[in-house]
């Protein structure tokens, strides 16, 4: 999960780098599962991508690969602090389907 708060004034910008960076992980990067960009509509402003990979490696891939370094190459001065990163481990519960991504 990556969460992106935009600086004031530069939301708009933040959210078009977000949908090409969406755009170009489906289309690029090996081992994806999900990459899904989400705006906050409660709690703090901004954005968040929900991420699944197939693998370890794949999400390492990811982060070295040209279009998160391009996103970030984007959004780096527009936001209004540093990019977040969180890396959930499932704790599958009750329906296979309804309890882990």
């Amino acid at each position: 999960m990556a969460t992106f708060v935009p600086a004031a004034g530069h939301e708009a910008k933040v959210e078009a780098a977000l949908l090409k960076a969406v755009e170009a992980t489906h289309q690029r990067d090996r081992g994806c599962e999900l990459y899904a960009a989400h705006r906050s509509v409660r709690g703090k402003e901004g954005f968040v991508v929900i991420e699944k990979w197939s693998s370890a490696d794949d999400l390492r891939a990811h982060g070295a690969g040209s279009a998160f370094a391009a996103l970030n190459a984007e959004v780096e001065a527009l936001l209004a602090e540093p990019l977040g990163v969180t890396i959930l481990q499932p704790l599958p519960a009750g329906d296979d389907k309804l309890g882990a991504l």
